[in-house]
């Protein structure tokens, strides 16, 4: 069976790798800070509050999320990992992108001309069907699509 989904870009570009699912709202602060605060080479989920993503590595994956959480300084941290250059290569939301997390990803490629993609509103299915490790493609118009 062809899992596919279809979002709204935000931030477009291609991508063909390894994903990390978090099931729940993926707090910024606590996932990215430590890594980025330690100067580290690249982001392992700090939060562990989120076993989805704790340990894991999160730089160069597609990180599918249904939104981030936590405090107001998300899109600083966003937009800090990616001046770092240990940013995701995507972040893929099941609902509709939030305001902190637009404003990192916007700020990131203009700002920082970061590479990272954000596409949103791909539904909520894409957090049940697609599983941490698989191997994925996103395309400029907002495609994503397992690869077997």
């Amino acid at each position: 069976m062809e899992k596919k989904f279809k979002g709204r870009v935000i931030c477009k570009g291609n991508y063909e790798g390894e994903c990390v699912v978090s099931r729940q709202g993926l707090n910024t602060l606590a996932t990215f800070q430590k890594s980025a605060l330690m100067n580290k080479k690249k982001v392992i989920g700090s939060d562990q509050n989120n076993p989805d993503v704790y340990g894991k590595n999160l730089t160069g994956v597609a990180l599918i999320l249904p939104q981030t959480i936590g405090s107001t300084t998300g899109g600083l941290v966003i937009q800090t990992i990616c001046q770092m250059k240990i940013n995701p290569s995507a972040l893929l939301f099941s609902e509709e992108i939030d305001s902190l997390a637009a404003s990192g990803v916007i700020l990131a490629k203009n700002w920082e001309n970061s590479n990272i993609i954000a596409i949103d509103k791909l539904g909520s299915d894409i957090l049940s069907e697609i599983k941490t490790g698989d191997k994925i493609k996103i395309s400029e118009d907002g495609t994503v699509e397992v690869i077997e």
